[in-house]
């Protein structure tokens, strides 16, 4: 019988990967509270309707990449392919957004059926970080912010630069759109199929395309900030004028678009060198008219998401991950001998109660003590407890304290005096 495996492009998580995402997790936790941010959650599956009308019919992910189907009830649903609009479509359901102000995180897989590469699968996992009922370009500052400290609390600061574009309101990319596609109707020999299928549709898309001869085609073309509005211009001057305040660094990208159809004004990517061709980390920008395009009220918007798959690539290539965070046991329990498994379980619960912070492995299954011994060892632990008897006895009144290192250092202790032995032992 053939063995049934995991879909292509949907990874399983494996014990030795999940320190590193353990500690994404929790610095990015950390970083949202500081700055006030609350959580939501919301469904993996929404109706297919939802992302046609914000991300865009004539987009890669609606045209080629959602994985929709029809449910009993003949409704198009489809598995969430971004958060930002499922974060709209929560915060107008549920009254969170009309005439207030809102600071919103989630996290969690998002599904496109693309073509599985280092850094781009098919099941993939999102941070994204969404505020609301601002207007001003302090705001995108501010959200901007808090990418800063995430990238300074993972120590990848140094491996990331921030790239930022105006792309204007949607009456200036609609203006900008028909100008590029005349401009491209006469390079028509230099794009590939994918940028002749967009010149019509969706031209700005061209712009970031990889193909050298498309790259080569798109050299002279009309330039976006030559149509965006007088307002859009003020907000983005206000904005570098703030970042370079505010001390964030960044590079303007003229050719820097994004790949949904909801933003406006100024969109940005952080990027590295780090990771090859999937250079880009974290994307997002503000889409002021994404709430009413979805039926609600006119409400100003900005926020980004961050792939969470190429954060662990960068911070298991580039060694960010303190060897603290990789560390799961610090105690090793051993039990050798009859009858002792209750004693052994008993005591394990004790060094757990009195060390919350540590973590403890108590051996279970019997086995002689040189085995007990080497999965100490292997399980990374600083220190066994060692239970033994020679007899038939049930309970014994003394442990064996050993460290796991070159000293071997081990010292027989009264049971009932554990926990001040182990302080000893740990130095706490």
């Amino acid at each position: 019988m053939k063995k049934l495996q995991a879909i292509r492009g949907m990874n399983d998580i494996l014990p030795d990967q999940s320190p590193t995402w353990q500690f994404l997790e929790k610095t990015f936790s950390r970083v949202v509270k500081r700055f006030g941010y609350e959580e939501i959650r919301f469904p993996i599956v929404e109706q297919t309707q939802l992302f046609k009308r914000s991300i865009g019919e004539v987009t890669d992910i609606v045209e080629k990449e959602m994985y929709s189907f029809e449910d009993r009830n003949g409704t198009s649903l489809s598995l969430r392919p971004e958060g930002t609009a499922v974060c709209v479509r929560a915060g107008e359901q549920n009254g969170l957004l009309y005439n207030q102000q809102r600071r919103l995180w989630y996290q969690g897989p998002m599904f496109r059926h693309e073509r599985p590469q280092k850094g781009r699968y098919r099941q993939f996992h999102q941070f994204g970080v969404e505020a609301f009922g601002m207007q001003g370009p302090d705001i995108d500052v501010e959200v901007l912010q808090v990418a800063q400290m995430l990238w300074q609390e993972l120590d990848l600061a140094a491996d990331l630069t921030l790239e930022i574009n105006n792309i204007g309101a949607s009456e200036d990319r609609k203006a900008y759109a028909n100008a590029l596609t005349e401009y491209l109707s006469t390079k028509t020999q230099l794009l590939d199929e994918d940028a002749l299928n967009r010149m019509h549709s969706n031209p700005m898309r061209i712009l970031d395309s990889k193909n050298s001869d498309v790259q080569l085609a798109i050299e002279a073309a009309p330039n976006l900030l030559d149509f965006v509005s007088e307002d859009s211009q003020i907000h983005y001057d206000k904005l570098k004028e703030l970042l370079e305040l505010t001390g964030i660094n960044y590079v303007e990208n003229p050719r820097l678009v994004r790949g949904l159809d909801y933003y406006n004004n100024c969109v940005y990517e952080w990027t590295t060198d780090a990771l090859g061709a999937q250079g880009a980390v974290c994307g997002g920008g503000r889409y002021d008219g994404l709430v009413k395009q979805l039926g609600g009220k006119e409400t100003f918007a900005c926020g980004f998401a961050i792939g969470m798959e190429r954060l662990v690539l960068m911070l298991d290539s580039l060694g960010k991950v303190p060897s603290s965070e990789l560390k799961q046991i610090d105690v090793f329990v051993a039990i050798v001998g009859k009858n002792l498994e209750a004693q052994g379980l008993a005591l394990a619960k004790v060094i757990r109660k009195d060390y919350q912070s540590l973590g403890v492995l108590c051996h279970c299954g019997g086995g002689k003590f040189n085995n007990q011994l080497k999965k100490a060892y292997s399980s990374g632990a600083s220190l066994a407890v060692i239970l033994e008897n020679d007899s038939s006895e049930e309970n014994v009144d003394h442990a064996k304290i050993r460290r796991l290192d070159d000293s071997g250092e081990s010292r027989m202790v009264k049971i009932s005096n554990i926990s001040e032995e182990l302080r000893n032992f740990l130095g706490i």
